[in-house]
């Protein structure tokens, strides 16, 4: 005897019609419902990711420039019925896990930055997001503002997304062909063996300009853009002989829209001697707009900025404090996001306490070269709560991680007043933060943030007792050009007990 069951559910999207769906299934006397239910949460599944692809509401996001399908892209989200992009600056895993989930994937692998999948096509929408990862919708992140931003075309966020390989299945994605593979990675002087050279052309000085290569007897051609960093910069301007690299851009500005494109998915660490000894795509792949050509800008003197991992063991400490004390804090996003639940969800919120693990931040300029701040100087941010303006946004993050590298504590992402506290004899500082004057710390001058300022903080109020990796990185998404990256980063191990902390055994590395 066959038994008939008819099972009816309600799917609804805001914003649109509801829908219906009706799934009639048989089952025997020893059948089982579980493929009835397990058929319908992918078909709910399925209704849910249709319908928001076709909904224009306030707050939808879609990925562009992904050449792999629809998992993949720049972030793009709606607002005031306009699509814009969003900058990458904070951005990542917490907030790009929160795009792949609004978008009905199951999360994300990896979030992208620097315009990954090409050039921003559209003026920013959001800039500074912070997320804790329980948010539905990206816009429901704290960030500067609708188009409040000071990010360039090459700065755009990007995701890439964990697919359901069910959905591909049922909708036959996987039938009508193979998903395609992320180009393959090999070394330029291993597939061009014949020699490879390389030049600047179309700058205003001989110093700048658009990279082209020569593989082989080939002709000239220019780098894709896609991706490019001032990790591969920096090799251009060693082997070129022209000093360090100050920009790396991806534009037409100096020209190469008629040039042939030789090579794309360059990937080097940085101190290469040479482009040929760096990664790039076996095969040219190069899915982002033909405008988007590598180039590079470079200085003979450029800044090196040195963390004191001496200073940070001395003085870190823990402190208790209530978040009445915090509010200006809050404000600047210096706590964790729990406090922010508890601000929403607690009549007397203000007299929670937070545990902050405390200490001194001192960064030396030991370069030759004044480091100055990416931003121009009309555009830095007032913050009302300390009465001075931001020059960098994401000067310094602070992070606590298990022994295996995965970040627990949220960390905090510090926007600085860079000014010189502290030259060496014999060299008088320049810059200061008071009065609207300019930022920057100059050649053999420090600027030092101490234990006591509000936000020189990480909150590990959340955080359990026990031995750690503690790191603290300046200048950590590489916005400014320096000599060397591998002196910005402090990586110690934190020992945390109900009643101490200790931060000890330092070692100084890249961000």
């Amino acid at each position: 005897m066959t038994r008939l069951r008819m099972n009816y559910w309600m799917v609804t999207v805001i914003g649109l019609t509801m829908v219906m769906v009706v799934l009639v299934e048989c089952a025997g006397n020893n059948g089982t419902w579980d493929k009835v239910r397990e058929k319908k949460a992918r078909i709910v599944k399925k209704l849910k990711k249709d319908l928001r692809k076709l909904k224009k509401e306030e707050g939808a996001v879609k990925l562009v420039g992904g050449e792999n399908g629809a998992h993949e892209g720049n972030v793009e989200i709606l607002h005031d019925g306009k699509w814009g992009s969003v900058c990458d600056d904070e951005w990542d895993y917490l907030e790009a896990n929160v795009v792949c989930r609004q978008l009905g994937f199951d999360g994300a692998i990896k979030p992208t930055t620097n315009s990954y999948f090409g050039q921003a096509r559209r003026r920013y929408w959001m800039d500074n997001v912070y997320c804790d990862g329980s948010e539905e919708e990206i816009s429901k992140c704290r960030f500067d503002g609708w188009g409040a931003s000071d990010c360039e075309g090459s700065e755009a966020a990007g995701a890439i997304c964990a697919r359901d390989q069910q959905d591909e299945e049922e909708s036959g994605a996987i039938r009508r062909a193979k998903p395609k593979r992320k180009p393959e990675k090999r070394r330029i002087k291993d597939i061009h063996q014949q020699g490879v050279a390389i030049r600047l052309v179309g700058g205003r000085v001989h110093t700048e300009g658009r990279i082209e290569v020569k593989l082989g007897t080939s002709d000239w051609g220019v780098v894709c853009g896609d991706g490019w960093s001032l990790f591969e910069a920096a090799v251009v301007c060693r082997q070129l002989g022209l000093g360090h690299a100050s920009d790396a851009i991806q534009t037409n500005f100096f020209g190469g829209l008629k040039v042939p494109m030789a090579i794309s998915g360059v990937q080097c660490h940085g101190d290469e001697n040479s482009l040929i000894e760096c990664l790039h795509d076996k095969l040219l792949d190069c899915p982002g707009p033909v405008e988007n050509v590598a180039s590079v800008v470079c200085l003979r003197d450029m800044a090196d900025l040195v963390f004191d991992h001496i200073e940070l063991m001395r003085t870190a400490h823990l402190e208790d404090r209530q978040l009445y004390w915090l509010q200006c804090a809050m404000e600047e996003n210096c706590v964790a996001s729990q406090a922010y639940k508890i601000q929403k969800e607690t009549e007397n919120w203000h007299l929670e306490t937070r545990r902050l693990l405390r200490f001194t931040a001192r960064i030396l300029n030991a370069g030759t070269a004044d480091f100055r701040p990416s931003v121009p100087k009309h555009l830095w941010e007032w913050h009302m709560c300390h009465m001075h303006y931001h020059s960098m946004e994401v000067f310094a993050t602070f992070d606590v991680l298990d022994l295996n590298g995965t970040r627990l504590a949220e960390g905090h992402k510090a926007s600085f007043c860079l000014e010189d506290n502290q030259c060496l004899p014999g060299v008088e500082p320049r810059y200061k933060c008071a009065n609207y004057g300019d930022q920057g710390i100059s050649v053999n001058c420090s600027d030092i943030y101490k234990h006591n300022i509000d936000c020189q903080w990480v909150d590990i109020s959340e955080l359990r007792p026990g031995e750690y990796i503690f790191k603290v990185a300046v200048n950590p998404e590489f916005k400014v050009g320096e000599m060397s990256f591998d002196n910005n980063a402090a990586i110690c191990r934190l020992l945390y007990t109900e009643s101490f902390a200790t931060v000890h055994s330092c070692i100084m590395g890249r961000p």
